[in-house]
């Protein structure tokens, strides 16, 4: 963290390394990473405003894909969605980037917050889209929220197989160069996964029978 400092040109490199896309606005960059204590002790903008944004530009990414991949209905992916957007999601996903390193504060922890790293992401998410757009938004978003949704596609799985027969998805994992694979079959299908991971690849494999069951269904 840096405490009432500001960024270097190392600081800026850094930042977009971490978050894997450079950006054509700085300052841009630079205020997603003010928090408001910095702000009301140095002045300028925070990045109360981006956290606005990202929160709606998050929410409609993540609908339009669980729409798009889940056949679940309506309470199911408001759930999922609730789920993959919470607090509990984003903060793991933000430490993992190392996002709050970068953050720009004044004073003490005492000043932040214990949702400051998952309002961070949104912010991150905010400057991604402004500066680079929808798609870029998504890009940044399907690779850095992919396994905050892992468990949901087997449960959504298992729950549209249920409600069409008394039967559960069998899952064959194998450990592979790399990692590992996955085939999961039910209701006479059967599709592949692969992921880092057992649990990713399970996950990859029953979104893949999902979506063939909702193509399957709207042939």
């Amino acid at each position: 963290m840096r405490n009432g400092e500001d960024w270097t040109e190392e600081t800026y490199a850094e930042a977009e390394a971490a978050i894997g896309r450079t950006f054509r606005d700085r300052e841009l960059l630079r205020r997603c990473f003010t928090h408001s204590s910095y702000s009301n002790a140095c002045g300028g903008e925070s990045n109360e405003r981006l956290e606005f944004l990202g929160d709606a530009v998050l929410q409609l990414i993540v609908t339009e894909r669980l729409f798009g991949e889940s056949p679940a209905d309506e309470g199911k992916l408001t759930s999922l969605r609730k789920r993959i957007v919470s607090r509990e999601a984003l903060t793991p996903a933000a430490e993992k980037l190392g996002l709050m390193r970068f953050l720009r504060h004044s004073g003490g922890e005492d000043n932040l917050g214990g949702k400051t790293p998952s309002n961070l992401f949104e912010a991150v998410v905010a400057g991604i889209y402004l500066d680079g757009g929808t798609e870029a938004a998504r890009v940044f978003l399907e690779k850095n929220l992919a396994l905050a949704a892992d468990g949901d596609y087997k449960s959504a799985l298992q729950e549209y197989v249920q409600a069409r027969a008394e039967e559960l998805p069998v899952y064959t994992v194998r450990e592979e160069e790399g990692g590992f694979s996955c085939s999961v079959r039910a209701l006479g299908a059967e599709a592949q996964g692969r992921g880092e991971n057992k649990k990713t690849a399970q996950a990859q494999a029953a979104r893949a029978l999902l979506i063939h069951f909702t193509e399957r269904k709207q042939d």
